[in-house]
């Protein structure tokens, strides 16, 4: 993929995804807030923060019991491991599958712009069948780490991030934090997932 195809594969993204938020019977926004969302704020994209990466897939995956929003908890295969460089350090991310059949990997993580630039609990990364090279090899594109949807609504349940995924790097690509329609009346209480921005299957309402 060239990079002006790249790029514009991404910023179609992001247009389909407001969209989705802005008129989406399923968007997590609230209906009263819709009419003012303007659009998610984004890093600009980066090349650099895109990867192509072979899983270190486990021989026994563990199933492991990973934590919610809400107190509840969720159980996840820990499937395997990417391992990549930023400037030069190393540093690797475990992927994880609800069950052992499932073509698609989960790749929630936390950095060091959480809390300030992006939302306090983590951004995850769905990887799908279409996200592998002729190859065989993974796509890791920080460039579409995106919200949970507890961002938007505190209604929904989310898996937290597991501590084996605390990057200590700061992850200047995907969604921001979501700060809520500034011409609204209401105060916003802060409390997975391709084109059509609608696939996000670790999140349940309550």
């Amino acid at each position: 993929m060239t990079d002006d195809s790249w790029r514009t594969a991404l910023l179609q993204h992001r247009e389909q995804k407001d969209r989705f938020l802005a008129t989406d019977q399923h968007s997590p926004i609230p209906p009263d807030q819709r009419e003012y969302f303007d659009g998610l704020d984004y890093f600009n994209p980066d090349p650099n923060l895109r990867f192509e990466l072979a899983l270190e897939q486990y021989d026994e995956p563990e199933t492991i019991t990973i934590g919610t929003t809400t107190d509840g908890e969720r159980d996840y295969l820990v499937w395997g491991a990417f391992e990549f460089e930023i400037d030069g350090e190393a540093y690797s991310l475990d992927a994880y599958r609800a069950t052992p059949e499932e073509d698609r990997l989960w790749v929630p993580f936390r950095d060091e712009t959480n809390m300030e630039e992006t939302y306090g609990a983590g951004r995850y990364l769905d990887l799908e069948a279409a996200d592998r090279t002729n190859d065989g090899q993974w796509v890791l594109d920080f460039n579409y780490a995106y919200n949970p949807f507890c961002a938007y609504s505190p209604q929904y349940e989310c898996p937290l991030v597991p501590m084996e995924n605390w990057l200590e790097v700061r992850i200047e690509a995907g969604e921001k934090a979501y700060e809520g329609p500034e011409s609204s009346d209401r105060s916003h209480e802060h409390g997975h997932g391709h084109e059509d921005g609608n696939d996000h299957d670790h999140e349940h309402a309550d």
